[in-house]
């Protein structure tokens, strides 16, 4: 009887491997995919659109994700799946029935052997409320270029995902929890798509690198990957976290029509509004003055469901509560200096900065409750970057350092020093300065960046052909997209990026406290030690680690 069951199962294998209608089956049921083409063009089996949670819809609005039933017929994975209800860009489809995943693989598993290669899972970046995982924004072309299984998925973002009245109604978070079901769903499936259940790397930029530190102390996220990607993002600098986003959940009822209290009221009438209506309506709520996230994670209270974060980030880190895996960590060197360059070309922000300072740069760049507290922050930071010069055109130098340093570069510092004084695991610590022909960030007139912004680097990772053309093999910025990948899947096999290895030119040594020791990644990269320490030891002076600011209500920053 062993024997005949062994039979079926790796002729089931070989039925749902046919390269030419690549079909996999999974322990849910069986998916039939599409064939891409990488950069060699060689064929990608990409399987998207296939169902990790059940629709959030009806009275699963604003309700845990639900894992998905197994299913007999053959399900078309295809066609990109819709994107989360946001403000709509352009034609692409938009649903709120939107949770899928897609993976990519160039071998799928065949009745003599499974590949098992190791699995990198894409976090999309989103400030919380916008993007998806569709394959001409996060496009699989040149990781697939090697032997490694690609996953990228939606989760729920905006209110949707977002929505915290700070009691058992809405207390926050559903989005980070979509993200978990699609890694469970990762770890009891992906062996059908060729990849490696026990070898998984998460990676993330920008919000998408908050989302990966908030998986490193998640109880709920615990054994479900083995090396991390935090790029761009970090939740580990000097904002505070909330308990609610209660002022905000408010502000979208209003907007909407429904009552803004009790909160069961408030949530009940929400379920009714349609989702197209709630993505949309993102753009009334007002970000801040530096475009800053609204839609955020919370610290959640106990009302008896999962909780997916229990305690400030940077206090369960300091405690030892979180997931010790190998890391690669770092950012862009001139990350925000667009804001920088569009705030002095705008004489009005610009006197508004220049004559209440405190005010405006406690918006920009502290988000602290406490107003006496940051304002007097804020006189010392400008002091320090500025001295007693005005901030105009001839002072664009230091404000593009306070834009980093007090958005991104600050708070990914202390994460890697954090992380590597509580781990035992290896932290790869790096400044990207590559500046390539493109950009997110290419003015027509005015000063330009000298390095590359938020996002470049993903330029070189994941095809995004809505905004620039694919790298083929005769561009000169192939070689660069190549090291870019090749570094990063080493890393998801082994937990050492390739720029580590002792062949190469500049060996990436890991960082620890005393040493400090980065990698300027450029063309010619360089092993440097102290990234910024006096800017950064500024702000470790203003947020000291004994001090956790928990406020809450979440929803003025």
């Amino acid at each position: 009887m062993m024997l005949q069951l062994t039979i079926l199962v790796l002729l089931g294998l070989a039925q749902c491997s046919k390269v030419s209608d690549p079909v996999a089956c999974s322990r849910l049921g069986k998916y039939r995919g599409s064939i891409l083409k990488n950069s060699y063009d060689e064929p990608i089996f990409a399987f998207r659109g296939i169902r990790y949670a059940e629709p959030p819809i009806g009275e699963l609005r604003f309700q845990p994700p639900v894992p998905i039933n197994k299913h007999e017929e053959v399900h078309d994975a295809s066609k990109d799946p819709p994107a989360c209800p946001q403000p709509r860009i352009g034609d692409e489809p938009i649903s709120e029935d939107c949770l899928f995943v897609n993976v990519y693989t160039t071998k799928l598993p065949s009745d003599n052997e499974n590949p098992k290669r190791p699995v990198l899972v894409i976090i999309h970046s989103s400030d919380f409320a916008r993007l998806s995982s569709r394959s001409n924004i996060v496009g699989p072309d040149y990781l697939m270029n090697h032997e490694i299984v690609l996953v990228t998925f939606n989760y729920r973002i905006g209110a949707l995902g977002f929505l915290s009245t700070g009691d058992k109604e809405a207390p926050g978070n559903l989005g980070l929890k979509d993200q978990v079901a699609a890694l469970k769903w990762v770890k009891e499936n992906i062996e059908a798509f060729g990849g490696d259940p026990d070898s998984v790397t998460i990676h993330g930029n920008g919000s998408g690198g908050s989302c990966v530190n908030l998986h490193l102390v998640s109880p709920l996220s615990k054994g479900l990957f083995h090396r991390a990607v935090m790029a761009s993002g970090s939740v580990s600098g000097a904002y505070a976290f909330g308990r609610s986003l209660l002022k905000l959940s408010k502000k979208q009822a209003k907007i909407v029509g429904c009552p803004t209290e009790p909160s069961t009221a408030l949530v009940e009438c929400l379920k009714t509004i349609s989702a197209e209506k709630l993505g949309e309506s993102l753009l009334k709520l007002n970000p801040g003055p530096n475009g800053n996230v609204i839609w955020k994670p919370v610290i959640e209270r106990d009302f008896g469901q999962e909780i997916f974060l229990p305690d400030h980030p940077v206090k369960l880190v300091l405690q030892g509560k979180f997931q010790k895996v190998p890391m690669e960590i770092g950012y862009m060197s001139d990350e925000f200096s667009d804001r920088a360059i569009k705030l002095v070309q705008d004489k009005e922000k610009l006197q508004k900065l220049n004559d209440n300072w405190n005010k405006e740069a406690t918006k920009l760049f502290l988000c602290d409750h406490n107003k006496t507290r940051s304002h007097a922050i804020s006189k010392d930071l400008r002091s320090f970057y500025f001295g007693d010069s005005n901030i105009d055109n001839s002072t664009l130098g230091p404000l593009i350092e306070i834009f980093n340093d007090g958005l991104v570069g600050y708070e990914i510092n202390r994460a890697a020093k954090l992380i590597s004084e509580k781990s035992e695991e290896p932290v790869f610590y790096y400044y990207y300065s590559y500046k390539g022909k493109y950009s997110f960030f290419n003015p027509k007139e005015g000063p330009s960046p000298k390095g590359p912004v938020l996002y470049d680097d993903l330029i070189y990772l994941t095809p995004i052909t809505t905004l620039f053309p694919k790298i083929d093999k005769d561009d000169p910025e192939f070689d660069t997209m190549e090291k870019a990948t090749k570094s990063l899947v080493h890393f998801a096999k082994t937990g050492v990026p390739a720029r580590a290895l002792k062949d190469t030119k500049t060996k990436w040594e890991p960082y620890n406290s005393r040493s400090q020791k980065y990698l300027v990644i450029n063309a010619e990269s360089e092993l440097k030690e102290k990234l910024h320490s006096k800017r950064f030891a500024e702000w470790e002076k203003h947020f000291p680690l004994n001090k956790f600011h928990i406020v809450q209500d979440y929803s003025s920053c």
